[in-house]
């Protein structure tokens, strides 16, 4: 008997959970309609061979019942952190740290979370991604090497929060 692969769970936080919850509401509510009747509106403009407009609505339709199954996919296997068990000044998904780059750089701060919530453009970085495996498992005050695709760096842990 063939053994079943095992599901990939989506770590994420709360918040990230109920913002996934959100936009999927959004796309099945009233985006999927949009675009819906973006389409019929099209169909009206004739031959559909040679229709931009239909050509474009079709694809955007394409995009929004992908993001559904890939949100509902997240969603049904998401794992919601939960860092009680961990020490408080242990770096791990869902906590936010401040390092800073060996010997002299300024501090940076970010929030590690889960793929499905990362956005560096405020500061919230994947697990998935080499400083957050770096990070992850050591504590305030500690030096730690970790490999980056630009190659190596030296940081020191500054501040480990919830």
């Amino acid at each position: 008997m063939k053994k079943m692969a095992e599901e990939k769970t989506y770590p994420m936080t709360l918040e990230g959970k109920k913002k996934l919850e959100d936009e999927l509401n959004t796309l099945k509510t009233s985006k999927r309609a949009e675009v819906i009747k973006r389409i019929k509106i099209a169909r009206g403009f004739g031959d559909l061979s040679e229709n931009s407009e239909y050509e474009a609505a079709k694809n955007e339709q394409s995009f929004v019942e992908g993001r559904i199954k890939t949100i509902e996919q997240m969603l049904n296997h998401a794992e919601i952190i939960d860092n009680g068990d961990i020490d408080q000044d242990e770096i791990a998904v869902g906590k936010t740290v401040t390092f800073k780059e060996l010997p002299d750089e300024e501090p940076e701060t970010y929030t590690i979370v889960g793929a499905a919530e990362a956005d560096p453009f405020v500061g919230k970085i994947s697990n998935d991604s080499p400083i957050a495996k770096g990070l992850v498992g050591h504590h305030l005050g500690e030096k730690v090497s970790i490999e980056t695709p630009g190659g190596e760096m030296e940081v020191k842990i500054l501040e480990v929060k919830q």
